[in-house]
């Protein structure tokens, strides 16, 4: 299942294939698992979209996300060169949201209460990340993604 999973994660059109619901305000159908995190290209300056799950939601206006593929991510570099960014989750549509890189303190908390309170699917995670970027689960970057009000 992980080499399925892995795979999964680097087929451009399967980790784009949520974008289009999210765009047409169905992103409640993903429960809150899923967000569209709209982001400012660092070069272009153009609007980019990615599909992200969730790691965990402390409280309506505050995400938990990781950056599977690590510091090289895209969408991570272009959060640090702009930390503004806009958010669908559920039922809320292109909020308003700022991003910011956890401490490795937070992330190891964060971590914590997601294998305690999801042991099957952290083992998984854990499987599919280090298999498709050769990183430990516990060495890729957490973002919080603080949603305006």
């Amino acid at each position: 299942m992980t080499s399925i999973g892995a795979r999964a994660l680097r087929t451009r059109w399967f980790v784009r294939s949520p974008i289009p619901l999210f765009r047409a305000g169905l992103g409640f159908l993903f429960g809150g698992r899923l967000l569209l995190l709209q982001h400012t290209g660092r070069k272009s300056g153009e609007p980019r979209y990615v599909a992200l799950e969730t790691v965990e939601r402390p409280d309506l206006n505050r995400v938990i996300i990781a950056s599977g593929f690590g510091r090289s991510s895209q969408w991570f570099r272009n959060l640090q060169a702009d930390p503004r960014c806009r958010v669908w989750i559920g039922f809320d549509r292109d909020r308003p949201a700022t991003a910011r890189v956890l401490t490795p303190q937070e992330s190891v908390a964060v971590l914590d209460r997601y294998r305690r309170e999801h042991p099957k699917a952290y083992a998984e995670l854990a499987g599919v990340i280090e298999e498709s970027t050769g990183l430990p689960i516990d060495q890729i970057p957490y973002l919080e993604l603080t949603l305006d009000r």
